[in-house]
């Protein structure tokens, strides 16, 4: 889910880096010495699983994890996300260093969005934590394809039939996520539950 450079207008770059520069600002202000390595495992993650590619029809898709990032860190997600966007920027031309502003928050305003919805769900026993994830995994992704595509409709008209497409091939992509992220958060319940809580 990147867009590439060349694409979008000057007004929605400036707007990308404005917002994004903020939750990074927030999430430097926020985080704490012990959640740096976490903070810093997510971004890993995030980087490592956009490498994994499901064909489908004439496209591919990958992995996001973007809504297990935002529940285990917060705001400190635009970090995570920003440091992963930038590395796939500079070592492997994934989006641009123009566009890293709106692929930044295309990805990382779903991921707090699912922060601040989910994670109270974690401290409600009765809510098992795998439809947890899998509501958060989801969710982000849906989030995250609709910013994606209202991003490229600010291109022009022209963008309209990709913007749709955009969304359209990110649906099964939802459930996969979700799945994803339900498994991990099992994983971690057991190995590590204390991450759930802090």
């Amino acid at each position: 889910m990147h867009i590439s450079e060349g694409i979008l207008p000057l007004t929605t770059l400036a707007g990308g880096y404005a917002a994004s520069a903020f939750g990074v600002a927030m999430g430097l202000r926020t985080i704490e010495d012990r959640q740096m390595v976490r903070t810093a495992m997510l971004s890993s993650a995030f980087f490592v699983t956009s490498f994994i590619h499901i064909p489908l029809g004439p496209t591919n898709i990958h992995l996001v994890l973007n809504g297990l990032v935002g529940l285990l860190a917060g705001w400190a997600c635009f970090i995570a996300i920003g440091i992963a966007l930038l590395l796939q920027a500079l070592l492997f031309q994934f989006g641009g260093i123009t566009t890293l502003g709106v692929n930044t928050l295309n990805m990382a305003l779903p991921a707090l969005a699912c922060y601040l919805i989910f994670s109270p769900f974690l401290s409600i026993k009765k809510i098992p934590v795998f439809l947890t994830g899998f509501l958060c995994g989801s969710v982000s992704v849906f989030l995250s394809a609709l910013f994606l595509s209202l991003s490229l409709v600010t291109a022009g008209e022209s963008f309209i039939p990709a913007a749709k497409l955009v969304f359209a091939t990110n649906i099964p992509l939802m459930f996969v996520d979700g799945l994803i992220t339900a498994l991990a958060l099992q994983f971690i319940e057991k190995v590590k539950p204390e991450m759930l809580t802090s």
